[in-house]
């Protein structure tokens, strides 16, 4: 899907170390630096998420040229990047964490910036996009007029969402959904005058009401951390949208991460109820893997060259992207939904995504079997297979045999297997619960409504279904024979 993200560029800075003692010239930890990581923030976090995701990402940004703005190009490499003119010094954010907890933040350069120009190939861009994604910092892009009129244009024509801020400008008339947190939604109604009709103490729904009137937006969904967030429209009630329990250490990167993969669902045709379910979702498992902090890039040189790339962390577009599939990990692993896509994809054009999951140790022709049988019954199919570690806490310290990426590499040659989820916990709930396959596939002699799935597939509509089990050809058979061979 072609992206464009069109918003406001921040250098992060990770300080990463650990404190044992106190200092002698003040009762403050020493913190023993391990290391110095640096990122890209603001809009430049939506636009790797997403490429990440295997969108094609344009960003739309204004970039100094200082030594901040060199990291940010280096962290930024492998998209396109259209830039007005440089206009104040990168903003640049330095984060001091003990462990995982955040200690102390360092601001430098975030003072207000001028208005940066709008190019030729910038207004291209917007008017070109698929989809758009707004992140506004507050540093000047969305004040700029011609980017308002093409925004404005745009929004007529595609989804739009629109991640605000307090020091940044209004969103234009007519977006998809704006995306304030709750604190925001309220120091943007108190900005436009909606107090005191909303008030601290106010509704969230109210807040969110008052602002899409304000706004003449088509939806408002107000975050709320942990406690998930509610949808307004401007028809039907608000719709409360609760988040799945996570434990967080440090909330950074939670707004971008939600505006990108809501405004990614709404460009597959997802409704926006279920984009919105699903974007929540996206942002708590954003968290649980460690959150913006663990997209840190490089604590070196600035210059940026061929080896200077960023590599794709696991579930990156690599190895087998052009088989049209790529693994995900879920679970306490970093994860990327293009199995969720093209289930969005599949649903969207009115067809049926077929799941099966195992640990396909050793790939043998009942294998074969079982999943071909289940691709015929739909459009898709998509296997969930168990990690390296699942498997081992599963049939014991000897196993797997093949390699998790040596077991998803044999899937993905199959014709029949459209794509391969890897998932790290012993079931495949919560990977079942990212696809929502409408066919949950199983090889047995059970009753399918004695699946141990079926009780979850039956919460949003599916099924599940048994094809005949081969008892000849088994994983364990042919471990044995390799064993006695050996």
């Amino acid at each position: 899907m072609k992206v464009t993200v069109v918003g406001d560029l921040l250098l992060d800075v990770d300080i990463n170390g650990t404190a044992t003692r106190l200092s002698p010239d003040a009762p403050v930890p020493v913190v023993d630096v391990g290391g110095v990581r640096r990122r890209a923030g603001g809009a430049g976090l939506v636009a790797t998420l997403l490429m990440r995701d295997g969108h094609d990402v344009t960003l739309v940004t204004a970039v100094s040229d200082d030594d901040g703005a060199a990291h940010l190009r280096r962290a930024l490499s492998g998209m396109e990047l259209l830039t007005g003119a440089p206009l104040a010094p990168t903003p640049t954010k330095t984060r001091v964490r003990i462990g995982s907890h955040p200690v102390v933040r360092f601001d430098e350069g975030c003072a207000p910036a001028p208005t940066p120009d709008c190019t030729g190939d910038m207004r291209a861009a917007i008017d070109s996009a698929e989809v758009i994604v707004v992140a506004d910092y507050g540093r000047g892009i969305t004040f700029n007029e011609d980017i308002r009129d093409a925004l404005t244009t745009a929004a007529r024509r595609i989804p739009v969402v629109w991640d605000p801020h307090p020091s940044g400008s209004q969103p234009v008339s007519g977006v998809s959904v704006v995306t304030p947190n709750l604190a925001e939604a309220r120091a943007l109604a108190k900005a436009a005058g909606l107090e005191p009709v909303v008030d601290p103490g106010a509704g969230t729904a109210q807040a969110g009401t008052r602002l899409l009137e304000h706004w003449n937006s088509r939806a408002v969904l107000v975050t709320k951390g942990e406690a998930g967030a509610v949808l307004v429209e401007a028809t039907g009630p608000a719709t409360d949208i609760p988040a799945p329990r996570t434990s967080v250490a440090d909330p950074c990167g939670a707004g971008d991460r939600l505006a990108g993969s809501l405004a990614a669902y709404l460009g597959l045709g997802v409704a926006l109820p279920e984009a919105a379910s699903r974007a929540v979702a996206d942002a708590s498992a954003f968290l649980a893997e460690g959150g913006a902090a663990s997209l840190a890039v490089d604590a070196g040189a600035v210059e940026p060259g061929p080896a200077d790339a960023v590599e794709p962390g696991p579930g990156a577009a690599g190895p087998h992207a052009d088989a049209g599939a790529v693994v995900e990990l879920f679970g306490n692993q970093p994860s990327r939904p293009d199995g969720v896509q093209l289930a969005a994809e599949v649903r969207a054009q009115g067809g049926t995504v077929i799941a099966t999951g195992g640990c396909f140790d050793l790939l043998h022709a009942g294998h074969a079997r079982t999943l071909a049988a289940a691709r015929a019954m739909g459009d898709c199919l998509i296997v969930c297979l168990n990690s390296d570690q699942s498997v081992r806490r599963l049939k014991g310290p000897h196993r797997p045999i093949v390699s998790m990426e040596d077991r998803a590499e044999l899937l993905l040659a199959l014709s029949c297997v459209d794509a391969v989820v890897v998932f790290d916990e012993d079931t495949p709930e919560d990977c079942l619960e990212f696809i929502r396959p409408d066919i949950w596939v199983k090889g047995g002699d059970y009753q399918p409504d004695e699946l141990p799935e079926a009780r979850l597939l039956a919460t949003w509509g599916g099924q599940c279904v048994t094809v005949p089990f081969h008892p000849a050809r088994s994983t364990s058979g042919l471990a044995e024979a390799l064993a006695k061979v050996g």
